[in-house]
């Protein structure tokens, strides 16, 4: 560490610096958000969290559809509301570690083939009744059943026993998975009582606060759970969760001071926002990536060629530049990037290339008639923009692509994993394994390009169980190399997480996990006087 560094974080010890000062300054040294984030969590840091107030959050993402159910969460807005009521058996960190939260210990055999988890003691729900070890099986089985269409389907899938005794957790899996404490963290995985088998959009969880009103699309309130244990967590007295779709609203929203922390902030306006001296801009780099999914199951697009003619036609780094603002890096056709653990980066980028996107589209036998791709303007931030980029880009090639504006409402209900040939977004996962489990598992609910491929499955499950760095490496790079040279997905950017914040929120810590703190900015955060 340099000798600047050191002083600085001495500053921070000493009470002479506050948090965001210490970012700034740690930024000018090279030092990312997030890291600066991590290392202040250590330092004996001088900002004392301020209880009291009511705390808002406006959101991207929200439709007349939401659940409170934590399986069903497809977008931005429920992530949110069931991450600021519910709690999962543990986090994944800044650090890339796991954090406990619902258990308190986690261990495994030496085949990474049994894990326990020993459950906390004394962790209520907003009910009054107690969290148990049997309330954690209750919940895992029942996102194991179909009829559940939980998106974490795909993770629980390998678990083949299940077992409690007293407050330990044991599971026993088909095979080794040295991942298998990450997957817990998966947000659909909120702990319920009974497993929420009785009623799962009850909206009744162990987290520090609990719903007190929920009109679905438009705000969720919540208040401080009295009882909670963590006192580390659920500063204001009351909370909310704004559904705003519309980025100029969700910016002249921040800017009014009608909500305190907005989530995916239009990088076209950023420098417009930096001007105003009320709101602080945060970014943080991560696995999250705006894409185009083929359905490879209907037609057309369960021909290859065509597939492969429409990955070749679209223009990257073009969007990177004029969706992003800068602010993010091109994606090469399967979900995982650097920030992903033994990530391959020898595997070629992928251009556009016009003449081989056409000899592809000719190979394929397509008719002619147009490629219609469906897309709202909340399915990312500039997502039609995006669209039309990808449309010029395309019939530049002879590819009769067209674009078909949805309307945000239902989108995620009607169109996402509806129609053949959309666009979506995903917020990644910690691990690969969790990410491709999810997402392109042939068994996964969430397989919204349905993708089915044997071999994949098979790799991936042996990936799971393999202890050795190396060789895990190479199975991942196989994986990553079938879904890009044979998936249904069109992945042209991975996005950083551009945010706002009030100057009066205190307790930001960046996390490239996912939006506004990984769902926490709520529970995390507090309002300064």
């Amino acid at each position: 560490m340099s000798n600047e560094l050191n002083h600085l974080l001495s500053l921070a010890s000493a009470g002479k610096m506050n948090r965001r000062e210490f970012v700034g300054r740690a930024g000018a040294l090279g030092v990312s958000t997030a890291i600066a984030g991590a290392m202040l969590s250590t330092a004996a840091f001088a900002e004392t969290p301020v209880k009291g107030g009511i705390m808002r959050a406006g959101v991207q993402g929200g439709q007349s559809t939401d659940s409170l159910d934590p399986a069903l969460a497809a977008s931005d807005v429920p992530f949110m509301i069931n991450s600021t009521w519910g709690e999962t058996l543990v986090d994944a960190g800044l650090k890339g570690q796991v954090e406990m939260r619902v258990a308190e210990e986690v261990s495994s055999n030496k085949d990474a083939t049994q894990w326990m988890f020993k459950i906390r003691k004394g962790v209520e729900y907003h009910n009054g009744a107690t969290l148990t070890a049997d309330d954690v099986i209750a919940t895992l089985k029942r996102h194991t059943d179909e009829k559940s269409q939980s998106g974490a389907l795909g993770i629980v899938k390998g678990i083949k026993d299940m077992k409690a005794e007293g407050d330990m957790v044991t599971l026993t899996l088909e095979a080794g998975n040295a991942d298998l404490p990450f997957l817990m963290a998966d947000y659909h995985l909120v702990i319920q009582p009974g497993g929420g088998v009785d009623n799962p959009a009850a909206g009744i969880g162990s987290g520090p606060y609990k719903v007190t009103e929920n009109e679905p699309g438009v705000r969720t309130a919540f208040e401080k759970h009295a009882n909670y244990w963590d006192a580390n967590r659920g500063f204001a007295d009351q909370v909310e969760v704004l559904s705003i779709n519309d980025n100029t609203a969700r910016t002249a929203a921040i800017q009014a001071g009608q909500i305190h922390m907005m989530s995916r902030v239009d990088p076209k306006i950023v420098d417009m926002l930096k001007g105003n001296t009320d709101v602080v801009i945060e970014r943080a780099a991560g696995p999250g990536h705006y894409v185009f999914i083929m359905e490879c199951t209907k037609a057309p697009f369960d021909n290859n060629d065509l597939r492969m003619a429409l990955k070749l036609s679209i223009n990257r780094q073009e969007m990177v530049d004029k969706i992003l603002g800068g602010m993010g890096s091109r994606g090469n056709d399967f979900p995982i990037n650097a920030a992903y653990p033994l990530f391959d980066d020898s595997i070629p980028q992928r251009e556009y290339d016009a003449a081989a996107a056409l000899a592809a589209y000719k190979k394929s036998g397509h008719d002619g008639s147009p490629i219609v791709l469906q897309v709202a303007p909340g399915a990312f931030p500039g997502a039609v923009e995006a669209a039309q980029l990808f449309q010029a880009s395309a019939n530049a090639a002879g590819i009769p692509l067209q674009v078909k504006l949805e309307p945000d409402d239902g989108y995620w209900s009607n169109v996402w994993n509806v129609a053949p040939f959309c666009a979506s977004y995903w917020g990644g996962r910690p691990v690969q394994d969790q990410m491709y489990s999810t997402a392109y598992l042939s068994t996964a609910d969430w397989n919204d390009t349905k993708f089915i491929d044997k071999h994949f499955d098979e790799v991936l499950i042996a990936a799971r169980g393999e202890l050795d760095a190396t060789k895990r490496k190479a199975m991942y790079s196989e994986l990553a190399n079938i879904v890009r040279d044979t998936g249904g997905l069109i992945c042209p950017m991975f996005n950083d997480w551009v945010e706002g914040r009030r100057k009066e929120v205190g307790g930001w810590i960046a996390n490239p996990a996912g939006t506004l703190m990984d769902g926490k900015a709520l529970s995390m955060c507090w309002l300064n006087a």
